[in-house]
């Protein structure tokens, strides 16, 4: 049984999509990040950079922060979603890593200023959503002869997929950038995508382009 830590959000939803796909069994713990629940002393004991998500795995005791290593873990506990071969597997990180260091951060900053700061600082506005432009235009031509970001469907598409779907807050068409719209489009459709989208509880649409 994992113990959840989480909130709706691109990074949340990583982990409980994940957790859907290899269908363990999962006790969900939300976490209001507007309501400062992430500062919490007994939150802080698990994760303690107050962010979500986080586990507990209560087969061994073993509590993670950081939502790309948490899918490294569940990937490595269950043998699932993550290439085997040692060719498979760097290149797997290497696109994990892409998701990390560039499509988080980025389009995390895409939201902050385009969707909620709008107008305020027109200089942020305009290098965040280029840098947003620029990412798309990498995954869509890594996507050009892949179904998925590195082969088969793994923990990467899952890291990526929760920020493309919120390709509307950071005003982008999806229809700009074809493989990624048929990627997207494709797991989105899949059942354990579906209910890991709605973990916690929530009532966010799941956009469709």
């Amino acid at each position: 049984m994992i113990d959840l830590y989480t909130w709706f959000t691109p990074n949340g939803r990583k982990v409980s999509i994940m957790l859907e796909e290899v269908g363990l069994p999962y006790t969900t713990h939300a976490i209001n990040i507007g309501k400062d629940e992430q500062f919490s002393p007994e939150f802080l004991k698990i994760s303690p950079n107050n962010k979500i998500p986080a586990i507990v795995d209560n087969d061994n005791g073993m509590s993670l922060m950081e939502s790309g290593a948490i899918l490294l873990y569940l990937a490595e506990k269950t043998g699932k979603f993550m290439p085997t071969d040692d060719v498979g597997r760097w290149r797997a990180m290497e696109w994990l890593m892409f998701q990390m260091g560039g499509i988080g951060p980025m389009f995390g900053q895409v939201h902050h200023f385009v969707r909620y700061n709008q107008g305020k600082a027109p200089y942020a506005e305009e290098r965040y959503l280029k840098e947003a432009k620029r990412l798309y235009g990498v995954l869509d031509k890594q996507l050009a002869d892949k179904d998925y970001v590195v082969g088969d469907y793994s923990i990467v598409d899952m890291a990526i997929w929760p920020w493309t779907a919120r390709f509307n807050w950071q005003t982008i068409d999806l229809n700009d950038y074809p493989n990624v719209r048929r990627w997207y489009v494709s797991i989105a459709e899949r059942p354990a995508v579906q209910k890991g989208w709605l973990v916690p509880e929530n009532d966010q649409p799941l956009p469709m382009p």
